[in-house]
């Protein structure tokens, strides 16, 4: 059986497989693009957000068509010892919104729904026989585990809440970390996406995967009638865990996930290590694809390995970064690192999240005494710091 034959397959329609398909759709119109997605609809069921500052002007271009909602007045942070706002614009897209564009910008016949069974440089053959050649595939479905990546996780559920008045929130709560913290560093997460509707996140940066979704929903009704909120319904739930990474063995990584495709996002090790923040990287690693000369199934392969490895080595101040909260600070007093942190210029806050922080902004985040004992930052800071091993499964 044959499921057709196109110029890229693009295996997995979440965040990175989407932002690849749009890019090649937008500046390669003459290529035939497909995407395989197991799922009824492309994206899940998320929300990603990211700041206005976060991309170039090609990035906002890419992605300005998937914003579903948009704050320019900025964001709030709150802590046990002060809150702040930011006058950083935030913007955030839906799976369902990605869906819809994705439909609209592809042919349906574009968008094959299956089981990736085996695929390699030119050939996907699909779990019910199918067969795809192509002139490249690109791999972007994820990854359950990350073997020889040492960290931690950042786990969490989401709701979409329906309040039963306006909640008056005006802009988003990027980090309410003045909530009770368990397992780890918890803060909480909001989005006002109309007058009466608003997107509640319950995070926790924790050494454990594991995630009790039943008393983290507890927490986020705990946390809404704490803001003086009725709610009416429960609109939608999303869950995740998250690798956040702070050393290990890249060249072993690769050589293990390297199945002679090319890769993308989580399976490429594209995301901020300490935020466990994609879009960006994703948007940049999109561009960089649609740009590409060599479209081959080997082309892909070279470039996709050559641009994760350039990564690795540019992200290993925030590696650093994440042994040091993970490794150096006791669980209940993770929330003093990123307190601190919050108290540094806006500017250094927008370069750290876009993964792109100077040696000015780097010395400013390690200057002063650390908000965590000498010794156990300096053990951090050495690659010492004891974490958990991101091969077990996420």
């Amino acid at each position: 059986m044959t499921a057709g034959r196109t110029d890229i397959a693009i295996l997995g329609g979440g965040l990175s497989g989407a932002l690849i398909a749009l890019a090649l759709t937008a500046r390669r119109p003459e290529l035939r693009v497909m995407i395989v997605e197991r799922e009824a609809r492309l994206g899940g069921n998320h929300v990603w957000s990211f700041f206005a500052s976060d991309l170039s002007p090609a990035g906002r271009a890419l992605i300005e068509p998937l914003i579903a909602a948009r704050w320019d007045e900025g964001y709030d942070v709150r802590f046990p010892a002060f809150s702040r706002t930011l006058r950083t614009p935030y913007r955030s897209i839906t799976s369902a919104r990605l869906d819809a564009v994705l439909r609209e910008r592809l042919p349906e016949a574009s968008i094959v729904e299956g089981e990736v069974n085996q695929a390699g440089p030119d050939r996907v053959v699909l779990a019910d026989g199918r067969v795809i050649a192509a002139g490249g595939v690109i791999d972007a479905r994820g990854a359950a585990r990350l073997p020889h990546l040492a960290g931690g996780w950042q786990k969490f559920v989401g709701q979409m809440l329906r309040t039963a008045g306006p909640h008056g929130l005006a802009r988003p709560i990027v980090m309410d970390a003045g909530v009770a913290q368990h397992d780890g560093y918890r803060f909480v997460y909001a989005l006002p996406f109309s007058a009466d509707t608003v997107f509640v996140e319950d995070t926790y940066y924790s050494d454990g995967a594991e995630l009790d979704i039943d008393t983290l929903r507890g927490r986020i009704g705990e946390w809404a009638a704490a803001q003086g909120w009725q709610v009416a319904e429960v609109l939608s739930e999303e869950t995740g865990v998250l690798p956040v990474v702070g050393g290990g063995d890249f060249a072993a990584f690769s050589r293990a996930m390297d199945q002679g495709v090319a890769l993308a996002g989580v399976r490429a090790g594209l995301f901020q290590p300490l935020t466990s923040y994609s879009l960006p990287d994703a948007v940049r690693f999109a561009l960089m694809i649609a740009d590409s000369k060599d479209l081959s199934g080997t082309g892909l392969a070279a470039a996709s390995r050559a641009w994760s490895a350039r990564h690795w080595r540019r992200a290993a101040f925030y590696r650093m970064l994440a042994a040091m909260l993970l490794g150096a600070a006791s669980p209940g007093e993770r929330w003093r690192v990123m307190q601190r942190f919050y108290r540094l210029p806006e500017g250094l806050v927008e370069r750290f999240y876009a993964g792109g922080s100077n040696m000015m902004d780097k010395a400013r985040i390690l200057a002063g005494k650390p908000p965590v004992p000498l010794g156990a930052a300096l053990t951090a800071i050495l690659g010492r710091a004891p974490l958990a091993d991101l091969g077990g499964g996420l």
